[in-house]
């Protein structure tokens, strides 16, 4: 379980984030949702420790995030954010190979080697492993981000939109990859999203955010109400019965 207790964070005396009380249980995936600038990706990488908090306290596991060890915590929490700086002349399995220095040090062994080999097979990427950053494409890439990310093995992996910049195809590829991996590998996977109809069809948990509070969390279920999205996203929204669930319409 990740618990976040009165969590504050501040930067001007108009914007802030918080404080903020909640619970996200374990496994499956939590979706947090929310309008730009509502404090989704803030909120996402206090947990990840990638921010620092002016108040309140992040436990991830019964581990406190602020005192917790980095060699330690890197083996509990793996966050993937949403700019990411790597050298573009690494190769797929390179880069994927950067998931396990928590547990390697730099020094692959062969389990190491097996681990790496998975999660490029989980993630379709076997034909590329040998290929560098910059002759994949935006697709490509994110999905080796993913790989990267859950090679870590560990049991919380955050995510920060890892849909940007993916076509309609290529975001329900990459949502049911996940789902997978929650399902497969026993990971609680949090997640930053934009579109709520991909939350409402994958996620367990949806945790909505406006101006930096947590308006609602619930299931899928109870969140794809006309009146609960309308209030969250300040538009009218029609949620209708779609062949795979609910689906909200903007008008």
């Amino acid at each position: 379980m990740i618990t976040l207790t009165n969590v504050r964070k501040d930067y001007s005396s108009d914007v802030k984030i918080g404080p903020v009380d909640l619970e996200i249980p374990a496994g499956g995936i939590t979706a947090l949702v929310g309008p730009n600038g509502a404090g989704k990706s803030t909120l996402l990488t206090m947990v990840g420790r990638l921010l620092g908090m002016d108040e309140g306290q992040i436990t991830v596991a019964q581990y406190d995030v602020t005192k917790t060890k980095s060699k330690d915590l890197a083996k509990i929490i793996s966050i993937l954010r949403q700019e990411n700086h790597f050298v573009t002349k690494l190769t797929v399995r390179q880069l994927v190979g950067f998931g396990r220095f928590p547990h390697s040090k730099g020094r692959l062994t062969e389990e190491d080697e097996r681990i790496i080999s998975q999660y490029i097979d989980f993630l379709n990427l076997s034909e590329l492993e040998d290929r560098y950053l910059d002759q994949l494409s935006g697709g490509q890439r994110q999905r080796a981000y993913v790989a990267m990310v859950l090679s870590q093995e560990t049991d919380y992996v955050l995510l920060d939109e890892p849909l940007n910049n993916l076509d309609i195809a290529h975001s329900v590829e990459m949502m049911k990859h996940l789902e997978h991996a929650a399902a497969e590998f026993g990971r609680t996977i949090i997640v930053v999203l934009h579109d709520i109809n991909f939350a409402s069809r994958y996620a367990d948990y949806i945790v909505a955010v406006k101006h930096g509070q947590i308006e609602k969390m619930g299931t899928p279920e109870e969140i794809m109400q006309d009146d609960v999205l309308s209030s969250i996203f300040n538009t009218p929204i029609e949620v209708i019965d779609g062949p795979n669930g609910k689906i909200a319409c903007y008008h």
